[in-house]
């Protein structure tokens, strides 16, 4: 499962790969903005507090949570 996280103003960090090494890829509105080798210069484009991380539930556990609370 990938792991993202967003922020306001359209941001999206994903992790990737760019040269065979492990990146943090920061997106705006779907476009790359930068593929950054450490948080250090992650933090020079987005205020790291802002951010919140993106969960994915499998598919069905969230109409069996909606069940449950009925």
């Amino acid at each position: 499962m990938e792991t993202r996280w967003v922020g306001p103003d359209g941001y999206e960090i994903t992790a990737a790969t760019n040269g065979g090494r492990q990146v943090l890829r920061l997106r705006r509105y779907g476009e790359v903005v930068a593929d950054c080798f450490s948080v250090e210069e992650l933090r020079r484009f987005v205020d790291l507090a802002d951010l919140c991380e993106v969960v994915t539930l499998p598919f069905g556990m969230a109409r069996r949570r909606q069940e449950a609370v009925r």
